[in-house]
């Protein structure tokens, strides 16, 4: 058995990469690197570096399992791929927060979609969700057998760099949109008064799509800001991590929060709130959670100014280690190891790279 990827953002640059240093982007990476004779579905047939690119009429329904993305249209692709009779395989990857789901067609459909088709969440969080929008918008018949399963999705650790500390310290907008959900103002609001009270340099890297937000314009004014496109390479962005004093997290809600665990592996002192989406990520007893902005604005001086005691900080929480706790609960071999369980248990045998072969037998 094959898998074949379906994630319509997807964009393959003439070179033929998967381009994008976006969550989806990333997932699509991994999913053609754990499964190496992986398809991507795509606009048109392309022979890419390393990977097949097919439109999804193309697809072998007999030898072929459709890990699909794009969860809402998961019906689509079925009663594409069943013209003719076939029988298609098909298993839902929901990597994001189903909050954004508001309207109750967009609920209704992630619903049915999960009850109908083995569905793989990124995070715990994301699994409940998903079983309780199944219990309460599926029919008992269908949401009684829906298959839903999760991992935490991790990092690649070796792609950090070691660090280098800037001589103004630098803090960083942990995300690539300024969308309501990641609360921008609050984000703004706080390093405006925290850069009153110490000297601080703040990135933003952000998708082409919000470059001229009002947002990020906002933000571009302050002559202690700096608001510019994404980076050009992964090393890029591990580079820039790697030189990073600390970032805000502002966000309402998260399904896992990918570009905050890699901050803080890059060495990064998270600055989050006190929600149930940030503790999943966190060890117990974590120091930096605020209520409210002045305690955001307070914690956020102290990780800018007393950056080696914050460190100490984080190590007394983890028992000795913080970059060890993380490695040891955010290595995205447990995200490779569980996404090829999954897909063996609910169909089959199917082709894994000789790397997670050799950590599955391990």
């Amino acid at each position: 058995m094959k898998v074949a990827v379906r994630y319509a953002d997807a964009r393959v640059d003439p070179e033929g990469h998967v381009m994008g240093h976006d969550a989806g982007a990333t997932l699509v990476r991994r999913l053609l690197r754990v499964f190496p004779d992986a398809l991507l579905i795509g606009p048109g047939p392309r022979t890419c570096d390393g990977f097949d690119m097919i439109p999804l009429e193309f697809v072998d329904t007999e030898s072929t399992v459709v890990i699909t993305m794009d969860v809402l249209d998961s019906l689509a692709v079925w009663q594409t791929l069943h013209a003719g009779g076939r029988e298609p395989r098909i298993m839902n990857f929901v990597w994001w927060n189903t909050s954004q789901c508001t309207h109750q067609v967009e609920r209704a459909a992630l619903a049915l979609s999960c009850a109908l088709f083995p569905t793989f969440a990124n995070s715990a969080r994301t699994a409940t969700e998903i079983r309780e929008i199944v219990e309460q918008w599926a029919i008992p018949s269908l949401a009684g057998k829906a298959q839903i399963a999760w991992v935490n999705l991790g990092i690649r650790l070796e792609h950090v760099q070691p660090r280098s500390e800037p001589a103004i310290p630098v803090v960083l907008y942990p995300a690539i949109y300024v969308s309501e959900r990641k609360q921008p103002r609050l984000f703004l609001d706080v390093v405006e008064r925290v850069a009153r009270r110490t000297p601080l340099r703040v990135e933003a890297r952000l998708h082409e799509s919000h470059l001229i937000s009002e947002e990020a314009l906002r933000l571009s004014r302050r002559d202690w800001s700096w608001v510019g496109p994404l980076t050009a390479s992964r090393e890029d962005y591990w580079h820039a991590l790697a030189r990073t004093t600390a970032f805000l997290a502002t966000a309402t809600e998260e399904s896992y929060g990918l570009e905050y665990v890699e901050a803080m592996v890059a060495g990064a002192i998270g600055i989050f709130p006190d929600a149930p989406w940030a503790r999943a990520i966190l060890p117990t007893g974590y120091p930096f959670l605020y209520r409210t902005a002045r305690e955001a604005e307070d914690l956020l001086v102290r990780a800018v100014t007393e950056t080696k005691t914050c460190h100490d900080e984080l190590d007394e929480c983890a028992h000795g280690s913080f970059d060890g706790w993380l490695r040891e609960q955010h290595d995205d071999d447990a995200f490779e190891n569980a996404v090829v369980d999954r897909v063996t248990a609910w169909f089959g045998p199917v082709t894994v790279s000789d790397e997670v072969r050799a950590a599955v037998r391990h």
